[in-house]
């Protein structure tokens, strides 16, 4: 496999070796492997994780009630989804979500699902909690995506080369190293049940990355800094990556609007004419009922009627903003007229050689610590060796 990033390549092997210790985690994170198009190494990459994951379930259509049957057990299998635009995709038309309920629920420990049976007229409660991994074209719901370590996959370039895959030849050996993981893993459970590892992300974040940073202060070395990086790149790559719901996208378009007006107030039909205005705007029909309609779930409410320059107008005030933008907007508020900007500070290339040194798990990473590959990109991932270390001063 030719990953994206060393810190994709880290992540996955990360995630594979949670598998092995799920006794120990509150949250067992997903591994959502997404590309653009085919024949971009997602189901490859599918095989690999199969391989050498704990007690592997792959499938690439399943009723929601053999999964919840499979997952059910004391031992519960490692759940792999291969193709999941074809179930969650728009042709299935909603026929999935019990699916989408179940893979949402089993991140976190103590979410049962429950059923009556009619048999024994008793409701029971069916476990949900386990490992699991999906692999398809474009996002997966983004609900799922929220819980998940997420890999972007991409097609190989010409010039980058990989040995083919062959079952019966190299799966006994990535499996051997499951096995590995396994022995190594099984001894330090207590540890790792114990374990408060200090996260470089926050919230639901934290919560998915925990597990694979605890492993890896575990396994010493420089794997701390190294999970780490992974957590902080793959994480805002997400974020950046992700789709914005209409209602951001419109909070967002309104705090531009009063920026560029640099106004404390602004009558609706003002506010509603820009933002028809604008470039690839999703607002061609919008109304000042449904702005109201809109705004008021963030809590934003017309003043109004207020007295303007041109005469008396229905409108809103910066303030009635000011919540919901410091809530649910990018921090990183546009600049008012007259205002000195400071100019943004480039960061390395994500491919650049590097690492942290002397890190203390006090704070988030503020330097570039994304080691380069480690083949020379002709022959795939034959001759691997361990990467040197490497720092590069930046701000980012």
């Amino acid at each position: 496999m030719i990953l994206p990033s060393t810190e994709s390549l880290d992540a996955v092997v990360l995630w594979i070796a949670a598998t092995y210790a799920l006794p120990s985690w509150a949250c067992a994170p997903r591994l959502v492997i997404r590309a653009p198009e085919k024949r971009c190494g997602k189901s490859r990459l599918l095989d690999l994780v199969e391989a050498a994951c704990h007690n592997p379930l792959i499938t690439v259509n399943a009723s929601p009630a053999a999964v919840y049957r499979a997952i059910g057990t004391d031992n519960p299998p490692t759940l792999l989804i291969d193709e999941y635009d074809t179930i969650f995709g728009p042709a299935a038309a909603g026929s999935a979500e019990d699916l989408r309920g179940l893979l949402n629920a089993g991140h976190q420990r103590n979410r049962p699902a429950l059923r009556y049976d009619a048999n024994t007229q008793r409701v029971e409660k069916i476990a949900t909690f386990a490992m699991a991994a999906m692999a398809g074209i474009g996002a997966a719901p983004d609900t799922i995506e929220d819980r998940a370590v997420v890999v972007h996959m991409r097609r190989r370039a010409g010039r980058e080369k990989v040995k083919p895959w062959r079952i019966m030849r190299d799966r006994p050996m990535v499996e051997a190293i499951g096995a590995e993981l396994s022995e190594w893993l099984l001894g330090n459970l207590d540890v790792l049940r114990a374990a408060e590892p200090v996260m470089p992300v926050e919230d639901r974040a934290a919560d998915t990355w925990e597990p694979l940073i605890a492993l890896a202060d575990l396994a010493g070395g420089d794997w701390p800094i190294r999970a780490r990086t992974a957590a902080v790149t793959l994480t805002g790559a997400k974020e950046e990556n992700g789709a914005t719901s209409d209602r951001i996208r419109l909070l967002t378009d309104c705090r531009s609007i009063f920026t560029t007006a640099d106004a404390e107030a602004l009558p609706t039909a003002d506010i509603i004419a820009q933002l028809r205005a604008m470039d690839e705007s999703p607002w061609p029909d919008l109304t000042p009922h449904r702005l109201g309609v809109m705004l008021r779930e963030f809590e934003v409410r017309s003043a109004g009627n207020i007295r303007f320059p041109t005469g008396q107008a229905k409108g809103y005030t910066r303030a009635s903003f000011a919540d919901a933008w410091d809530r649910y907007c990018a921090p990183d508020v546009p600049n008012r007229q007259g205002q000195a900007s400071q100019p943004s500070q480039p960061s390395p290339p994500s491919s650049e050689a590097g690492r942290f040194s002397g890190w203390d798990g006090s704070n988030r990473p503020t330097k570039t610590t994304v080691p380069g590959l480690t083949c020379d990109g002709t022959v795939g991932t034959v001759g691997t060796d361990t990467p040197r270390l490497y720092v590069i001063e930046g701000d980012k």
